[in-house]
């Protein structure tokens, strides 16, 4: 038989040559898929398309076009909400400007958080919702949908624009006019993501601002270009009144947001992209050079972050293979591989990591005398050059957007916090994986919601990129 008489070390050097070859061939595909994004991107920024708007500085509270909504579903988020609602009613003084937060009868600490932060201002409605929470936070949209349907009904006076945000949000004073501006022209507008890096969490937290400054700077923007679905981030986007009440048609009136889905923003967008909607991802910068963005502290905890994750990998990657299927748009079809290759993502890591334990192993024991010296062909010596080069230009984009945005020392903090983000994937990928088993047997999705304890309006004012 094939392999009979092999010591254990022997077998070591087989096994660390197989991995070698497959994970060296999916991290190779991979990186022709990111080069061929860089590729467009550099494109769109030689021809003029993939340049920032720039807004000039009477435009930030320009007077509405017409009634606008900013929907908050809220649970158990009394931490964050006051500041959130004070400074959005602050930053946004339109008069034509409705502020929605969703609350639930068994959480009113919350409730009791939101009227505190508007301090008596009228624009603020907090809409309790008829059953006990936590349900999904598409449910919660659902339910405050109802609410401006009733307004709507009881004024008069239609909305024309709804912008969603979340609890620990801080909205940027420029965004609402610059929203305003372009729901005119399309029927979903998405603005870029700004993660707000956090001193005390260096490695766990700050790891998205390098997430967000590539993938709203760079990958966005190729989408765009595409003409591809757009989805939302769920925070800093607006959708057409009108949409909205097509998405709501075709869901027998229970409302625009899929309830059961775990990532209702990520459908949304597609969705509205489904109907033949006009969607647009928008980059501003004021006539300071700050990044027209929405701007919020995320998990600073390793358990938050993989949990927070792992609802982005089951939403995207899982459920919305059988709800959304797949496109024969070209264009399409290769966003909803990129966006639903975590799991392959975080198998192919975790064996990588694996291959670093058996080298090292491996080159101890060929140090002792116990194993031979690994044959490798040259095909795979070329497979793993190619793969290490990729590391270093992926490293370099990397570095070069999140210093654009948070500075060089935050650039080079981003590429020593790989192998984290790294970790937080595959971890975040096998839970994924097994709540998706889970709920094959008719579990119902909850909102496993994360934890907001600090809110970006309290902190340090943040750098404005040039």
């Amino acid at each position: 038989m094939p392999g009979e008489g092999f010591t254990p070390a022997q077998w070591l050097v087989l096994v660390e040559h197989e991995l070698l070859l497959f994970a060296g061939l999916f991290f190779l595909l991979g990186a022709l898929d990111e080069l061929a994004v860089d590729l467009i991107w550099v494109w769109l920024r030689i021809t003029g398309r993939g340049k920032s708007e720039r807004q000039v500085a009477d435009q930030e509270h320009l007077p509405l076009s017409g009634r606008a909504a900013v929907f908050i579903p809220a649970w158990r988020e009394e931490a964050v909400i006051e500041a959130t609602v004070r400074h959005a009613l602050d930053a946004w003084p339109q008069a034509d400007m409705r502020l929605y937060v969703g609350c639930y009868p068994n959480d009113l600490a919350t409730a009791h958080a939101a009227h505190a932060g508007a301090d008596g201002d009228a624009r603020l409605r907090v809409v309790i919702m008829s059953h006990p929470g936590p349900t999904t936070k598409a449910d919660c949209l659902n339910g405050l949908y109802g609410a401006l349907r009733d307004e709507e009904r009881s004024s008069g006076v239609p909305f024309h624009m709804v912008v969603l945000h979340d609890a620990e949000d801080m909205v940027d004073p420029a965004a609402l006019s610059l929203l305003d501006r372009h729901i005119g022209a399309a029927d979903l507008v998405q603005l870029p993501v700004l993660p707000h890096p956090m001193p005390q969490s260096r490695w766990i937290a700050s790891h998205y601002c390098e997430e967000f400054a590539e993938q709203h700077g760079k990958g966005m923007v190729v989408r765009d270009a595409l003409g591809a679905g757009l989805p939302t981030a769920g925070v800093g986007c607006a959708i057409a009144r009108h949409a909205l009440a097509t998405l709501d048609s075709r869901s027998a009136g229970e409302g625009p947001f899929a309830a059961e889905c775990l990532t209702e923003d990520y459908e949304l967008g597609l969705g509205v992209s489904a109907l033949g909607g006009n969607a647009r991802f928008v980059r501003c910068r004021t006539a300071s050079g700050r990044l027209v963005a929405t701007r919020a502290c995320f998990p600073a905890k390793l358990e938050a972050a993989v949990r927070q994750k792992t609802r982005w990998v089951h939403g995207i990657a899982f459920q919305s293979w059988y709800r959304l299927g797949w496109s024969r748009n070209p264009a399409d079809l290769w966003m909803r591989l990129r966006d639903r290759r975590g799991p392959l993502t975080a198998l192919v890591l975790l064996i990588a990591y694996l291959l670093l334990f058996l080298v090292s192993a491996g080159w101890i024991a060929q140090l002792a005398g116990f194993a031979p010296e690994a044959d490798l062909s040259p095909a795979l010596l070329v497979l793993l050059a190619i793969n290490l080069a990729s590391f270093a230009w992926r490293a370099a984009w990397r570095f070069a957007f999140t210093a654009k945005e948070y500075g060089a020392a935050e650039g080079l903090r981003a590429i020593l916090r790989i192998p984290v983000t790294n970790v937080i994937s595959i971890m975040a990928g096998r839970r994924a994986f097994v709540a998706y088993v889970a709920s094959l047997g008719g579990r119902n999705p909850r909102w496993d919601k994360t934890e907001h304890i600090v809110h970006p309006a309290l902190a340090a004012p943040h750098r404005e990129a040039a």
